[in-house]
């Protein structure tokens, strides 16, 4: 059974069927090209791809009008200019020496943007609309302009220029270009109905992504770097880039997640909160900018570096979490109006999945607090009382004992059960503690990861820092080695089965490039790397680092003949 037949093309092939019928009054020449144009117009309906569709009008076009050139002018969704310009006859070098294409906004494109109707010229140079053309641009004088339409919508125009031999365009050569430009809009509205389906698509697929990232548990700063590859990829970008309220309480938005050719010069960059973009993202307004460099409203370093831009809020049940920032290249082409659209939608589920990964959070987290507490009673009201019980069952022994090494003995030992119930105790108030009442400093924060590692491990992971940790490293570098620190820590659990784990923090390197940095060092006696194995947790750390100018890389252990795993993570202070 077949499809019903939409009635919108029904009409367009009505028009067609009309135009077509004025050439075969035409003796001769006409009528001996009605086949040609018949197979044309079966040849412009097949495919669907949008752009594909163009250039096979534009060559088709030329071949039945016998011109030497062909061009289709997409209108942009103002109406004002074009948004593209598809050619065919113009070599690649004649086009590189005439750079950039026209934007309608001036001569006989203009004109005909401004008044879609036929226009035949014998020569294009003596119209008084005529604008002239750019260096480097090959000389061109009949012309035959033809408005096409889409669902009776103006779609863009279908220009002919230098016919062959010669002559000037004829009539007979607007009635076949018309029956063209009719049957080009029946096959250019399927391609933009095909193509707005699959850019839907494509963005719902980037939002499920997005989601799956946000809620699979995996590193956040991970996560929202997924976000923002997704908006990059989906939107045709050059940068993709998530802002988060800035870590210095000071209320502007800070960059903490960028997809492009250069994240590290962005990353950490704070927008000022009295800065009217920022004022607007916090708002839950979007913006959008058609040249990022030159918009009076962007004060930061990087604003230069971009051209059409948009902005767009975070915003999920009247809260707003952040902003997703898309930008393109200077002189790319603005954001269509759908564009806009579905990545105003992508930022929205983006949000809601955000803050559903923070609840999930906060789940995990009282989850792990109420494990901690659980745990820091144990060691208190068991573990202790049993030790101070065992030490002075040991202190009776060795009253009791007439043996000067007996004695001597036991004293050590009960030495060790001192030392030992001291270091429980220090560990029941690490695990007691909340992050909030903790000092910043990183050696600090690198303390608390390496004693909240000691319960899964078994045993507490010897640490040493070298050089000035705490003033020295930056507060993006410090975040992201202690995430670091994390993610070596983890591994070394789950994976290495290890027995003894050293850590150092030297801030006092030199990278190759000579700049001063920190490097991190995580080496345990454990089983070392798996032939074969994932390799997931070091990319995480590699490209940490990588985002930083770093860099992240594993060596032997320390255990028996290089035995277990060494990994060193280091990025400038």
């Amino acid at each position: 059974m077949t499809a019903p037949e939409r009635p919108e093309n029904r009409r367009d092939q009505e028009q067609a069927v009309r135009a077509s019928g004025g050439l075969q009054g035409p003796p001769d020449e006409p009528a001996a090209r009605v086949p040609r144009l018949l197979e044309a117009m079966r040849s412009i309906g097949t495919g669907l791809e949008l752009r594909s569709t163009l250039d096979r009008i534009c060559e088709t076009a030329a071949e039945v009008a016998g011109a030497r050139y062909a061009a289709i002018g997409v209108v942009d969704e103002e109406g004002e200019g074009l948004a593209e310009f598809v050619t065919y006859g113009t070599s690649d070098e004649a086009a590189r020496r005439i750079g950039r294409r026209p934007d309608g906004h001036a001569g006989l494109l203009g004109a005909l943007i401004h008044d879609p109707e036929a226009l035949r010229l014998t020569d294009l140079t003596a119209d008084p609309r005529a604008a002239g053309f750019p260096p480097g641009h090959p000389p061109m004088r009949t012309f035959l302009g033809v408005p096409i339409r889409v669902r009776g919508e103006i779609f863009g125009n279908l220009y002919l220029t230098d016919k062959r031999g010669g002559a000037a365009f004829t009539e007979d050569d607007l009635h076949l270009v018309r029956v063209l430009a009719t049957e080009a809009g029946i096959a250019i509205g399927n391609a933009r109905l095909y193509e707005a389906a699959r850019r839907r698509e494509r963005w719902i697929d980037g939002s499920v992504a997005v989601t799956t990232a946000l809620l699979s548990g995996q590193d956040a700063d991970d996560a929202l770097s997924v976000v923002a590859e997704q908006a990059r990829e989906l939107a045709d970008a050059c940068a993709g880039a998530v802002l988060l309220p800035a870590s210095d309480g000071s209320g502007g938005l800070e960059v903490v997640a960028v997809r492009a050719d250069d994240p590290a010069s962005a990353l950490g960059v704070v927008v000022p909160p009295e800065n009217p973009v920022a004022e607007r993202l916090l708002a839950g307004e979007a913006v959008f900018m058609a040249d990022t460099a030159t918009d009076p409203r962007m004060i930061t370093r990087l604003a230069r570096l971009y051209g059409p831009s948009m902005m767009l809020p975070l915003r999920s049940g009247g809260r707003v979490l952040g902003a997703l920032a898309v930008l393109r290249a200077p002189g790319a082409r603005p954001f269509t109006g759908t564009e806009r659209s579905l990545a105003t939608r992508f930022a929205s589920q983006a949000a809601l999945a955000l803050m559903m990964a923070e609840a999930q959070r906060d789940r995990e987290r009282l989850a792990v607090y109420e494990d901690r507490d659980r745990i820091a009673r144990d060691l208190h009201d068991l573990v202790i009382e049993r030790l101070f019980a065992t030490g002075t069952m040991l202190e009776d022994a060795r009253r009791g004992s007439p043996e000067p090494a007996v004695r001597a003995g036991v004293e050590r030992a009960v030495e060790e059960l001192d030392v030992t119930v001291q270091e429980i105790r220090t560990a029941v108030f690490a695990l007691q503690q909340s992050p909030a009442e903790a000092p910043s400093g990183l050696r600090t924060r690198v303390l608390r990861e390496i004693t909240t590692a000691a319960v899964p491990l078994g045993f507490t992971p010897s640490h040493r820092f070298t050089g000035p940790v705490d003033t020295a490293v930056g507060e993006l570098t410090g975040k992201n080695l202690v995430a670091a620190l994390r993610e070596a820590l983890s591994n070394a659990f789950r994976h290495a089965r290890a027995h003894r784990i050293e850590v150092a923090v030297d801030a006092t390197v030199r990278l190759p490039g000579g700049a001063e940095g920190v490097r991190l060092t995580v080496a345990d006696d454990g089983v070392g790397l798996p032939e074969g194995g994932r390799r997931s947790g070091l990319r995480n750390l590699a490209r940490r680092a990588e985002s930083l100018g770093g860099a992240s890389w594993c060596g032997p252990g320390i255990g028996e003949d290089g035995g277990g795993t060494t990994v060193v993570w280091e990025a400038p202070l």
